[in-house]
């Protein structure tokens, strides 16, 4: 069976998610050959995120495979000529690089500022997939949580759910990772 180029790995907040995709690109680099690589997308703008990307490096530094790490916050297109053709790349996480990118300016939500947000998340992924043997991309699922009438909240949550089904559909393989047991929704074991 082929490798697949693009794999889509979602599941609440601490559900294991995380760690699947990790061992998932570690499994394809060893089968492959390919060169690990962690596109980091979060941002250490408290303490508890703090301590989660340092349990991430830590995680990833105590394993058998050596990683290259980028950290890249916004703009995920312009780095897409650091990935060679044989790379593993593992991006963690949508919803943080959504966060990001709706909140690093100060922009009304307007129709044309969400769909370009949105396209430049897309845009960005495919273009790292291109690049790359296989990408797998990371996302919380929030679509279970309780609804708020909060329309920012209604907002975010649709622009997420929109991104999620874009991506699904171009994905070779989809999960749904819940209480650390990956459920295939889509493609076939590789």
């Amino acid at each position: 069976m082929a490798v697949p180029s693009l794999i889509f790995i979602t599941g609440g907040v601490r559900s294991g998610k995380s760690s699947f995709a990790e061992k998932m690109a570690v499994d394809l680099a060893m089968n492959t050959g390919g060169q690990l690589n962690y596109l980091a997308t979060g941002v250490a703008f408290d303490q508890e995120m703090r301590e989660r990307i340092a349990k991430h490096q830590q995680d990833r530094a105590a394993g058998e495979s050596s990683w290259r790490t980028i950290e890249r916050s916004l703009h995920i297109v312009g780095i897409t000529n650091m990935f060679g053709s044989e790379d593993i790349i593992l991006l963690d996480c949508v919803t943080t690089l959504l966060n990001n990118e709706l909140f690093s300016v100060n922009h009304q939500w307007d129709e044309p500022f969400l769909n370009a947000v949105k396209d430049k998340i897309v845009n960005g992924i495919i273009e790292i997939q291109n690049q790359g043997k296989v990408l797998i991309v990371v996302s919380n699922e929030v679509f279970h949580e309780p609804l708020i009438d909060n329309e920012l909240v209604f907002t975010y949550r649709k622009l997420l759910g929109q991104i999620h089904q874009q991506l699904v559909k171009t994905a070779d393989q989809a999960y749904l990772v819940e209480m650390g047991v990956p459920i295939l929704m889509k493609g076939a074991r590789s």
